[in-house]
């Protein structure tokens, strides 16, 4: 039997190893090695390299269902500049989304459930690259995931800087948005500042589209169907006394229908052409679907809500909470078998920064529970 003090001591060990270690989007070499270690360590049977830098670990316990628990692996392109003492070593690389401690809670989870064989069936660990910018199930299930490993369900969960240490939120349905992201280009006509009646200013023009694009949320979906549409860059090439000739504005989108991501291209393609034109201005729209939306399975919730109640108390559990508008490319294994993704609560007094600061840290209080959740999930569901 496991000493959990002890367990939860290397899980904390791993999490600051991996924390000081950051790979991005497919540099995950010394992360995969280092959990391919591990696994191999505990009694798994393990395959490196699926989707570039992927590992999957396999533990079969005779018969009954195959079940996939996921993590991913992939830090973000952030300069840390918190002041822990397992800080980044790695220049513009940092965990500040907490994939250091998802890999390290899947690694103890694995050394729990290959200690007590409490399972009849196979668990399939799936330890993915590049979530970050959505690549990495893609990945995976390009290069024969499912076909080496044909899971019947799939389970994860990510900590969140919404909710309370000793926490787990669980949505029914959707439960996380997908994301478009747009670039829109305006050619106008620069000048000098002094004589804007000669020229077609392209940053009027922009600022008027910036305004309108609002008004298709606003004025076009739904109120009780969520959307957002967001401008997050304004780029221009002109200088202080000169009339630029072209801007660029990018952004994303998000929601959860894909009938709703279909309504705000069209009319942004129509908002966009109707102001270009009005001001003799030229205009292009990229406009490229990033993430789907993540959909929770409800017979898979309510089995993730039986484990956490096991683990966390059934007072803090919240079974059918929110969805939330970020993305989660986990989606792509649910486009394919049922699955369920939920939050467990990061917050505390120390730990109070959100996910992509740059002075974020996991709360390696979290760590033990996690794992103990991903333990007890696969004893109820594989009795």
């Amino acid at each position: 039997m496991i000493d959990k003090k002890v367990l939860e001591q290397e899980i904390i060990s791993w999490r600051h190893d991996i924390h000081q270690h950051p790979e991005a989007a497919f540099e995950e070499e010394r992360t995969a090695e280092f959990v391919a270690e591990k696994l191999r360590e505990f009694g798994y049977e393990v395959e490196e390299h699926v989707g570039k830098t992927g590992v999957v670990g396999v533990l079969k316990n005779g018969d009954g269902p195959i079940i996939g628990l996921r993590a991913d692996m992939d830090a973000n392109k952030i300069i840390e500049t918190g002041d822990v003492a397992w800080k980044s070593q790695t220049e513009q690389r940092m965990h500040a989304c907490g994939h250091d401690g998802h890999t390290a809670t899947l690694l103890g989870a694995a050394k729990l459930i290959a200690d007590e064989k409490a399972f009849k069936g196979t668990v399939v660990l799936v330890f993915q690259p590049a979530e970050e910018p959505g690549w990495g199930a893609d990945a995976m299930l390009k290069d024969g995931l499912m076909e080496r490993y044909p899971m019947q369900e799939i389970y994860g969960q990510h900590n969140f800087t919404y909710y309370p240490a000793g926490t787990m939120s669980i949505p029914v349905g959707p439960c996380m948005a997908a994301e478009d992201d747009f670039i829109i280009q305006i050619h106008g006509k620069g000048g000098h500042a002094s004589g804007p009646h000669v020229t077609k200013d392209p940053i009027v023009i922009g600022a008027e589209i910036v305004t309108a694009l609002q008004t298709i949320v606003s004025r076009n979906v739904n109120p009780l169907r969520p959307a957002v549409v967001s401008c997050t860059e304004f780029i221009t090439d002109g200088a202080p006394n000169a009339i630029p000739s072209n801007v660029t504005i990018k952004g994303d989108c998000r929601s959860y229908d894909p009938a709703l991501s279909q309504l705000i291209e069209e009319r942004m393609r129509k908002i966009v052409q109707s102001i270009c034109e009005m001001n003799e201005a030229a205009w292009e729209v990229e406009y490229s679907r990033e993430f789907i939306a993540t959909i929770n399975d409800r017979t898979c919730a309510d089995w993730a809500a039986k484990a956490a109640e096991k683990v966390f108390g059934k007072e803090n559990v919240d079974l059918g909470c929110d969805p939330i508008m970020g993305s989660e490319d986990f989606a792509k294994y649910q486009q394919l078998i049922p699955g369920c993704y939920c939050f467990t609560g990061n917050v505390d007094a120390i730990h109070d920064k959100p996910n992509h600061h740059a002075c974020y840290d996991y709360n390696d209080a979290i760590l033990l529970p996690a794992a103990e959740w991903f333990a007890e999930l696969v004893r109820v569901r594989m009795a």
